[in-house]
């Protein structure tokens, strides 16, 4: 790939845009490719959490989890949740507790095997140690202007 600028040029490259593209490209691109496959990102987030889940995660559990992800929210993971169960991958019990189901287990599968394809995507020519470096980078960038964040 050619870089937009030279090395001097990059130094003085404004973070908050790059970061900023950086998750735009991102984002996009697994939101548009979990699409094609008839699901959201935030259901994906949901799926993955109760397929992980031992022993199983109430619905507040992991709305409470994933609310923060991409500032989703906690209403707008609820209504994932529900969406989620009215597709059938999910159910939820009298407590609250949430499984999934066997048609869940399948889309989930086929899901986190496209997931693998993205990762792959998005690491190709990226050295594991580049990519430390890099989230390492951006994790500082956070503390040293008084940021929070934290995924799971």
């Amino acid at each position: 790939m050619e870089y937009s600028h030279s090395d001097a040029e990059l130094i003085r490259q404004p973070i908050g845009y790059w970061s900023w593209a950086a998750y735009k490209a991102v984002v996009t691109r697994i939101q548009a490719t979990l699409a094609g496959i008839g699901t959201t990102q935030p259901q994906w987030w949901v799926l993955a959490q109760v397929a992980h889940a031992d022993p199983a995660k109430t619905r507040a559990e992991v709305s409470g989890l994933l609310s923060n992800y991409l500032e989703a929210g906690p209403e707008v993971m609820e209504e994932e949740i529900d969406r989620t169960i009215a597709q059938g991958w999910i159910t939820e019990d009298a407590e609250g507790h949430l499984g999934i189901t066997t048609e869940g287990r399948t889309f989930f599968d086929k899901a986190a095997a496209l997931q693998d394809e993205l990762w792959a995507e998005r690491h190709a020519g990226i050295s594991d140690e580049e990519y430390l470096t890099t989230v390492k980078v951006l994790q500082r960038f956070i503390h040293n202007t008084g940021g929070h964040a934290w995924h799971h």
